[in-house]
């Protein structure tokens, strides 16, 4: 289904909001050598719930950190919703997924220019494979 241009703007809205909130929890916590990105935001055609899809870099630590987001999301909704209050009447729900679609592209990169096939061994890329 196509998003509505009111659903694209308040998630345009909603990413940079989220973007730099998320920026500053990471500073104030004193986690150092983490970079979180939000790389989309979808919003339902009731604007009542919103999917956010989060970088996180270094990989190993993108399910830790999605985990602790979604514990930390009604601080977030809040400071979210102060931010927006002139631009949205309702805020609507947040709910944190892991974006790793990067790792994914790099694995398809380091198969291409490596030895192994993925072609011939469908192993190599475990979330494609077929059942």
């Amino acid at each position: 289904m196509v998003e509505s241009n009111r659903q694209k703007k308040i998630a345009g809205v909603l990413q940079k909001d989220l973007a730099s909130v998320l920026q500053e929890f990471l500073r104030n916590s004193g986690q150092t050598g983490i970079i979180v990105s939000v790389s989309k935001v979808s919003v339902t055609v009731d604007l009542s719930l919103a999917k956010v899809y989060v970088s996180v870099f270094p990989p190993e630590k993108g399910n830790a950190m999605v985990k602790e987001l979604n514990v930390l999301k009604p601080k977030i909704k809040h400071q979210i919703a102060q931010l927006t209050k002139h631009q949205l009447r309702k805020m609507p729900d947040l709910t944190f997924y892991n974006d790793d679609s990067l790792e994914y592209i790099e694995q398809i990169e380091k198969a291409v220019k490596g030895e192994a096939n993925p072609i011939k061994d469908p192993n190599l890329l475990p979330k494609r494979k077929k059942n």
